[in-house]
């Protein structure tokens, strides 16, 4: 939940751990640079793809200068890990060194993204692999549907705010939407039945709305 957008974030390393890792740095809106003396076809792809920089050179002191956060997939050469460590150390930077959780000051979990819907999966790096299969079992439960399900929400809690509505009206506006058939109706594809339905407890809320409205609304988020 660190907000690293616009942030210089550097990876160590050139396997395709790296290349997970800088993926995931890329999509949170980080300027990525990934440093080794060679890359697999996945960090080539991307920096083709101008997502990211190649930094084509072993890690020596000094490297992590600039640096907002360092990821580093250097579990094989021990030393290497150390003397990572030790500068960001130095540099007060946020650390994370792939399964090396003595060496880190902040762990990266497994995320499921649905729009504005951030579900983390953590075991505090006792086996992250787990945490991978947690996840990917969660994405049964959390379909695609949710981001739109969630951009939905968001559109109506703005006018709720709007109209005035206490905490406690909002808070009962959202137990009736959540408990609606809303989600089930974007998942079928359903989205004019879907947004019906959200006007619809709006109107018993008080809060005039239409469906035009809405989609207006959908499109420009």
């Amino acid at each position: 939940m660190l907000d690293i957008r616009n942030r210089i974030a550097l990876v160590i390393g050139g396997d395709r751990i790296a290349a997970e890792k800088a993926t995931n740095l890329c999509l949170c809106g980080a300027h990525v640079t990934v440093m080794a003396l060679d890359f697999c076809a996945e960090l080539l792809d991307l920096e083709h793809n101008g997502m990211l920089s190649l930094r084509y050179k072993a890690y020596e002191p000094g490297d992590l200068q600039g640096a907002f956060v360092v990821v580093a997939a250097t579990t094989q050469d021990q030393h290497l890990s150390k003397a990572i460590w030790q500068e960001a150390q130095e540099r007060g930077q946020l650390l994370n060194i792939v399964d090396a959780p003595a060496y880190c000051n902040f762990i990266l979990p497994s995320i499921l993204r649905r729009g504005q819907l951030t579900i983390s999966v953590s075991t505090e790096g006792a086996s992250p692999s787990l945490a991978k299969r947690i996840r990917q079992q969660l994405e049964d439960h959390f379909p695609l549907a949710y981001a739109t399900y969630l951009h939905i929400a968001a559109i109506a809690r703005t006018n709720i705010k709007k109209a005035g509505l206490s905490y406690a009206e909002r808070d009962d506006f959202f137990q009736a939407f959540f408990a609606s058939d809303i989600l089930e109706l974007l998942v079928k594809d359903d989205k004019v039945e879907a947004l019906e339905t959200t006007i619809q407890l709006l109107h018993q809320h008080g809060i005039e709305m239409s469906t035009t409205t809405i989609l207006q609304d959908l499109k420009e988020a």
